[in-house]
């Protein structure tokens, strides 16, 4: 049989994903991996964003109802115009942002989207200039694409906060010329809302390079504070080199179904569905049908689901605050809150989650995962661990009781936590 090694490309994606063994074999990703984990030592899982609670029954009804109904053969390229005309009059309901249904493409999850907007937009040899830590995905698709990145830290500011180094990306913005500025809000881990004027600030250096900017919104309907998601296509003056990326997965909890969407200028929708059409063509097309029924009716599951995110997230937190010495941070928006352990260890945090799985039965996705080992984020999240608050009542409540358990066994064993 033909050497697959020939064919590297598939080689240096995983590569770039943080995906290569030391003895050159691929492995699982990190979520892959942690749920393993779990599973094997029976500890709580609260690892995988993958909510645990399940999406309203209206939304099953609907999906079945369009089965039914015989949405169950290849939907149009572009996705059903019942999924464009609901989308685009969510975004201008929800966010003010004007949209016509000829810029929204149907994508399966915003994975895909955003992998798609990459190949279409990204020159070979390009710069894509992220937010770290970032989404594995990312440099999967830069690769694939030909091009490089570049990041720029969302750290930390020691009171359960975070910040990007604004300083450093005016220095690579000029550096490296990016041809794509890639945005994500709410971010993933850290759940930081960049503000409007902080995404006009982004519009003008992505305008003095000539630079796209595509966003990852996939948190966008789930803010636990009173700031609010804005979008950078509101926020920036150019909207026309704005790509938005989002998906119902998170708002509605059915991260299973894989719908997405892209919004973008015609033109450049029409770039993007060229390439997206060879990576699935289509699917998803009973749920395009269920999904469109639900934006545009008057459910009130969102604003449900997201207080109950709250209510779960009102429950872990504290919970990891009785840890001595941790900081914990705040959940602002999304499923996860931070927790830093380096003022209790020397362990990094994949050693520390290990030890964490083995002694407490707690698993979470060590930040560091999601960062560049020769970056300032890997370092400054060097003994950080993401817990995920979205898992069902059950789980959040054993994480809840693992965690104060955890605090107490170190008030009286102070360095449990240390390397032996």
């Amino acid at each position: 049989m033909p050497d697959v090694r020939r064919a590297d490309l598939w080689h240096a994606m995983a590569e770039s994903a943080g995906l290569t063994n030391p003895d050159g074999s691929i492995g699982e990703t990190i979520y892959g991996q942690m749920t393993k984990l779990a599973a094997r030592l029976g500890a709580v899982n609260l690892g995988q964003g993958a909510p645990g609670t399940e999406p309203p029954a209206e939304l099953i009804d609907a999906a079945t109802e369009a089965m039914r109904a015989g949405f169950n053969q290849y939907a149009p390229g572009q996705g059903f115009p019942q999924l464009l005309e609901a989308v685009a009059a969510q975004r201008e309901r929800d966010f003010a942002q004007s949209v016509d249904p000829a810029e929204v493409l149907y994508t399966a999850g915003a994975t895909e989207g955003l992998t798609a907007a990459i190949l279409a937009l990204l020159p070979r040899g390009g710069v894509v200039l992220a937010f770290e830590p970032f989404y594995d995905s990312y440099p999967a698709a830069i690769t694939a694409a030909g091009g490089s990145l570049k990041t720029v830290p969302i750290l930390p500011d020691g009171d359960g906060g975070f910040a990007p180094d604004w300083e450093l990306f005016d220095q690579v913005v000029a550096e490296t010329r990016p041809a794509i500025i890639l945005v994500n809000t709410p971010h993933n881990p850290t759940g930081y809302l960049f503000t409007a004027s902080e995404l006009a600030h982004i519009g003008k250096a992505a305008a003095e390079v000539d630079a796209w900017v595509l966003t990852d919104e996939v948190y966008e309907q789930l803010v636990l504070t009173d700031q609010g998601h804005v979008p950078p296509a509101v926020a920036i003056a150019d909207r026309e080199r704005v790509v938005t990326v989002s998906s119902a997965g998170k708002s509605w909890n059915t991260t299973g179904w894989k719908i997405g969407w892209v919004i973008a200028a015609p033109e450049v929708r029409e770039a993007i569905q060229a390439v997206k059409q060879f990576l699935t063509f289509t699917a998803g097309g009973p749920m395009q049908i269920a999904m469109a029924q639900m934006l545009s009716g008057d459910s009130r599951f969102v604003e449900e689901n997201r207080a109950s995110l709250a209510a779960r997230a009102e429950v872990l937190v504290p919970a990891c605050r009785t840890v001595p010495g941790a900081i914990v941070s705040t959940p602002r928006a999304g499923y996860f809150t931070v927790m830093d352990f380096s003022a209790l260890t020397d362990l990094d945090a994949f050693a520390l989650n290990d030890l964490l799985a083995r002694e407490f039965s707690l698993v979470g996705i060590p930040v560091p995962a999601l960062c560049r080992a020769d970056s300032p984020a890997y370092e400054a999240y060097r003994s950080s661990i993401r817990y995920s608050f979205c898992k069902s009542v059950e789980d959040v409540d054993k994480g809840a009781e693992r965690f104060i358990a955890l605090g107490e066994h170190l008030r009286n064993h102070p360095d449990a936590l240390r390397a032996s």
